[in-house]
């Protein structure tokens, strides 16, 4: 049995299946872990889904912003709908069991014995892995709950942009909900800077990769994460980057976890978008 953690998929479920052609993956007995973002811009989000969940206990997914955009655009949101290429899934006939299925996924995946933690963006540096793994449970809690659609309502917004154990309510679930799926950069003092998103070096001066703050209280703790593409794939500071651009003409990058050392297998993709 093997596991391979996979970057962002964007619908791209073309290059999804060669992938995992070429990693002879073998649903009956291999896992696929996957750092968020299955869905939008690609060309068939439904095909994407509908695979990934059909994998059963072999399959995990942390969510990823654009996943609970699909979620906030299905709940009544439409911010940001016109950049969505999601209709296919919002009109399937199995809708609304995907949409049950996809809420219910986690924020965040902690495995002890392989001793690595996936999140799709980012982790504020005041956090420890404990603080992150809570954080990341109360988020879920409410997107199971009855009350699930009033938190997509309100989801979007860049604030609180920093962390204080004493933020209650929608404030300290978006807060939450920003750092582990949008974050890139922010501040010596854990200050989020949710609207830069290039490569390391074309920051506001001051700004730093947040994996790369002094003192982040979890430097000791491995990573994987998704989400930024123009970062590309990067093994360093004790993380692991493996959203590599597949959408933009970039490689879908897989990593397998249970075995030494962990090295990229990628597949070069023709890209649906172009970037900028």
């Amino acid at each position: 049995m093997s596991t391979y953690v996979i970057g962002d998929i964007q619908g791209c479920f073309l290059e999804l299946k060669a992938l995992l052609e070429r990693l002879a993956f073998d649903p009956g007995r291999d896992r696929l872990w996957c750092v968020g973002d299955l869905v939008n811009r690609g060309p068939d989000s439904l095909a994407v889904l509908r695979f990934v969940r059909d994998l059963g206990e072999h399959a995990l997914v942390v969510l990823g912003n654009h996943d609970l955009h699909l979620l906030a655009l299905a709940a009544g949101n439409p911010r940001h709908a016109k950049k969505s290429t999601l209709d296919a899934v919002l009109k399937a006939p199995d809708r609304d069991e995907l949409l049950h299925w996809l809420r219910h996924r986690p924020l965040i995946h902690h495995d002890p014995g392989l001793h690595l933690t996936l999140i799709h963006a980012g982790l504020p540096p005041q956090w420890e892995l404990t603080d992150a793994l809570a954080c990341a449970d109360e988020l879920e809690a409410v997107l199971r709950s009855d009350g699930y659609q009033a938190f997509l309502l309100a989801m979007y917004g860049d604030q609180p942009d920093r962390w204080s154990s004493d933020l209650k309510g929608m404030e300290r679930l978006r807060f939450i909900t920003n750092c582990l799926t949008r974050l890139r950069f922010c501040a010596a003092d854990g200050r989020l800077a949710l609207h830069e998103k290039g490569e390391i070096g074309s920051q506001t001066p001051g700004l730093l990769p947040w994996f790369q703050v002094a003192d982040r209280r979890t430097r000791h703790d491995r990573i994987i994460f998704g989400h930024w593409s123009t970062l590309g794939y990067y093994a360093g500071d004790n993380v692991w980057a493996i959203d590599s651009g597949c959408l933009w003409g970039g490689t879908l990058t897989a990593i397998r976890v249970d075995a030494q050392p962990w090295m990229p297998i990628q597949l070069r993709c023709k890209g649906y978008l172009n970037p900028g």
